[in-house]
C-alpha cells in the first residue's frame, strides 16, 4: 500500500542559487567525520582505554586460573567437625507398636536383661516420642553435617520397621568408632514434672558392659550438651530429676552400658506435661533443641581436639 502526503511529495528541482551552500556542506562533511572518529576513539566520556580494551579483548578467565583450578572450599575453621564421626540414636521407632513380640524380647545389657526396645511415650494429644526423636535427629544431622561431621543414625524410621534393639544401637556407635554419640528422648512423667535432663553412664563393669573408659568423656559431653541446650532453648533443667543440675547418672540403660564411645542420653522435656508438650510439638522449638544439642557436641569435640 502506498501513502501520499506532504512529507512524500516529489522533490523539487534545486535552484542554482543554493549551489554555494551545497559546496560548503560538502567541504564540512569530511572534517565532521574525522572529528567523530577521533571522539569515538579517544575522547568519549568514560575513558577510551576501557572501550578499546572491551572491543579488542573478549572476556576470558584470569590468566592465573588454570583449566583445572577449583573454587576454594570452606576453610578448616568453617568445618570444625571435619574428620569427626557422630552417631545419633533417635529413641524408639515409629513402627515399634506394630511389633510387640519383637521389641519385648529380652537382651543382655551387662547389668541385667531388658526389653529389646519400647514404644516410648506420647503427648496427651497423641504426638509420639518416636516421631519427636526422629524429627530432632534429622535436624541435628543437618546441623552437624554442615560443620563437616560424618553423621550416622541408628535408624531412620523405615528400616528396620522396628527397633533396633538397645544392644544394636550401642553397637552401631561402637562399630562407627564415633567421637560422640547421643540418644534422643522425651520423658513420660506426670503433669507438673517439667524440664530436660541429660543422662550419663555410671561406671559399670559387669558381663559384657564396661563403661569405665568412657565415663569421664561422657560426663564432659553431657555437661556441654546440658549447658548449650539450656542456653539455646531457654528451657530449665528438670525439676524432678538431677536436683536442678540437668544431669542424671544411670546404670540401667543398655545404650549406655554397652557403649565403648562417649555417649549420653537427653530427655528433651516431659511429653505428659502440657507446658512442655507445647514446646515439644513446636517445629521452631525442635529446631532450637537440635541447635542446642549441636552446639554442645561441637564444644565437646573441639575440647577433645585441643586436649581440654
Amino acid at each position: 500500500m502506498s501513502y501520499s502526503g506532504p512529507e512524500f511529495d516529489p522533490p523539487q528541482q534545486r535552484r542554482p542559487r543554493r549551489a554555494p551552500l551545497a559546496v560548503g556542506l560538502a567541504a564540512l562533511v569530511p572534517g565532521a567525520l574525522l572529528g567523530w572518529v577521533v571522539y569515538e576513539g579517544v575522547g568519549r566520556p568514560g575513558g577510551s582505554d576501557a572501550a578499546r580494551t572491551d572491543a579488542a579483548t573478549p572476556w576470558s578467565a584470569p590468566a592465573s586460573v588454570g583449566d583445572d583450578a577449583k573454587v576454594p572450599g570452606p576453610s578448616a575453621s568453617a568445618l570444625p567437625l571435619k574428620g569427626k564421626v557422630v552417631v545419633i540414636d533417635p529413641g524408639h521407632n515409629p513402627g515399634n507398636f506394630r511389633h510387640p513380640s519383637e521389641i519385648n524380647q529380652k537382651v543382655n545389657i551387662g547389668t541385667n536383661w531388658k526389653e529389646c526396645d519400647t514404644t516410648g511415650t506420647s503427648t496427651n494429644a497423641g504426638y509420639t516420642e518416636a516421631r519427636f526423636t526422629l524429627d530432632v535427629a534429622h535436624r541435628l544431622r543437618t546441623l552437624l553435617e554442615r560443620q563437616g561431621a560424618t553423621v550416622k543414625l541408628t535408624h531412620d524410621g523405615d528400616r528396620p520397621a522396628w527397633g533396633p534393639c538397645v544392644t544394636k544401637r550401642a553397637q552401631i556407635g561402637n562399630d562407627a568408632h564415633a567421637d560422640a554419640a547421643i540418644s534422643l528422648h522425651a520423658d513420660g512423667a506426670p503433669e507438673g514434672d517439667r524440664g530436660f535432663h541429660v543422662i550419663l553412664p555410671a561406671s559399670v563393669h559387669s558381663g559384657g558392659a564396661d563403661t569405665r573408659p568412657i565415663v569421664a568423656s561422657s560426663r564432659t559431653l553431657g555437661e556441654r550438651v546440658e549447658k548449650d541446650f539450656a542456653k539455646v532453648t531457654g528451657s530449665a533443667p528438670s525439676n524432678y530429676v538431677g536436683n536442678g543440675t540437668g544431669l542424671d547418672v544411670r546404670k540401667d540403660l543398655g545404650g549406655l552400658n554397652l557403649s565403648t564411645v562417649p555417649k549420653v542420653f537427653i530427655e528433651c522435656g516431659n511429653m505428659r506435661d502440657s507446658t512442655d508438650a507445647a514446646l515439644l510439638t513446636s517445629g521452631s522449638w525442635r529446631q532450637k533443641a537440635a541447635q542446642g544439642i549441636s552446639e554442645g557436641i561441637v564444644s565437646f569435640l573441639r575440647g577433645q581436639a585441643s586436649g581440654g
